[in-house]
């Protein structure tokens, strides 16, 4: 056991030693391996950030219906109805909205309430909100939900017809394309780390090739001359995580600067791009070190026979 860990502090240092001879070479792969490192983990960001504001909203579409002045609300609750007993099978729920209760409702609120008592009378129509049915993924764009809206709108006692929880929808397309580009990032990052490391070792083994062939003269074995340049990998991966982290850090930084006040006017609640947990953070580093040691591996592999 002692011996296997004096072999292996020995690789650890002799891999330290081949970065520290070499700074600037060393510095700029650890960089060009940290930036393409922090591209994912910017991305992984923004989908951790947004996933709590889908959950807090309600994913199902609704269609609302605003009834011409007019209309009574016992016409309004027949026309509901209707529309339950015409399209069952793409409805969830129907609530009718009493106009004179809408107005108590915006009366209450202190923004409103000095506004509506100078009117003369209550402006608010009747309204029909109806939640469609959650037994697909693509509402919005389905013909058959544009069609039945389409439908809504021909009804003679309908002034106005209103999508609603679109945003949601489209905020959910933006979450899947997240998605799809952090796995294509991650393909991306893990051909750069192999490239870079691949070609660093490449070098460093043509470099020492008569070191090499004098180590194995004397008896090393091909554990023990592939072990640092695996090492090196390891810390070069390492080091660049951590570098990746701290560059997503201060771009998140400077987004949430730009970002921050606009969503708090805009919709009144804070929101800020954070970076995954700790453990995803965690991972993402012993990722690269694995990539990197195993581009590391397999170049000394290739170019080693000598």
């Amino acid at each position: 056991m002692r011996s296997w860990l004096r072999q292996h502090g020995y690789a650890l240092k002799v891999a330290l030693r081949r970065i520290i001879q070499t700074p600037f070479s060393s510095l700029a792969n650890i960089l060009v391996i940290a930036f393409v490192l922090s591209l994912p983990l910017i991305a992984a960001s923004l989908l951790v950030s947004l996933e709590p504001v889908t959950r807090t909203v309600s994913v199902n579409p609704a269609i609302t219906l605003f009834m011409k002045d007019t209309l009574s609300l016992d016409e309004t609750n027949e026309l509901s109805q209707r529309i339950r007993a015409d399209s069952s099978d793409l409805i969830q729920m129907i609530e009718v909205v009493d106009k004179n209760k809408a107005l108590e409702d915006l009366k209450s609120t202190p923004a409103w309430s000095e506004s509506l008592s100078v009117l003369p009378k209550n402006p608010l129509p009747h309204a029909i909100i109806v939640t469609l049915s959650n037994s697909g993924q693509d509402f919005v764009n389905s013909e058959r939900v544009l069609a039945l809206a389409d439908e809504f709108a021909g009804y003679d006692e309908v002034d106005l017809v209103q999508f609603d929880s679109e945003w949601v929808q489209k905020l959910q397309a933006i979450m899947t394309f997240i998605k799809v580009v952090l796995v294509l990032l991650a393909i991306g990052v893990s051909v750069v780390v192999i490239a870079t490391v691949f070609n660093t070792v490449r070098m460093q083994a043509l470099v020492q090739r008569d070191e090499i062939s004098v180590a194995r003269l004397v008896g090393a074995t091909e554990s023990f001359v592939r072990r640092p340049f695996l090492y090196f990998g390891a810390v070069v991966g390492f080091v660049a995580g951590i570098v990746a982290i701290l560059l997503s850090s201060f771009a998140l930084m400077l987004l949430n600067n730009s970002i921050q006040e606009v969503i708090s006017q805009t919709y009144d609640q804070p929101f800020m791009v954070q970076l995954p947990e700790t453990f995803w953070l965690i991972f993402s580093i012993v990722l690269a070190m694995i990539v990197a040691a195993v581009a590391a591996r397999w170049s000394v592999t290739r170019h080693s026979k000598f």
